[in-house]
């Protein structure tokens, strides 16, 4: 029962975070940023979320805005979601390079 709460709710939160993303990277021309996976922590507090950015030679410097603007975006999830869950979860984002790495393994098998 406990992994059946925990899959909706890194669901909804991945729906959500990828809003909040898609709006403020509208701003932005030419960069994109999706959310590739979420895990929750089973008790709900702890929200981890694996970022896919386009170009990925401009990753480091918008993680590094994202995770100083965490409190804004962790209020603005709580805005849309407040009503589902009790706990706003903590957020955390790491870069998600299993794109990256699987065009670099499909360039060394075109060799």
């Amino acid at each position: 029962m406990q992994e059946t709460r925990q899959n909706r709710i890194s669901r909804l939160l991945q729906k959500e975070l990828a809003s909040i993303f898609q709006t403020q990277t509208r701003m932005m021309h030419g960069v994109l940023v999706s959310v590739t996976r979420v895990k929750v922590s089973p008790d709900l507090s702890i929200c981890t979320a694996y970022l896919s950015i386009f170009p990925s030679e401009k990753g480091d410097e918008i993680l590094k805005n994202i995770n100083a603007n965490e409190k804004t975006i962790r209020y603005d999830l709580g805005q849309r979601i407040r009503n589902q869950v009790r706990i706003i979860p903590e957020l955390r984002f790491f870069i998600d390079d299993s794109l990256d790495y699987l065009e670099r393994i499909d360039e060394l098998l075109k060799k």
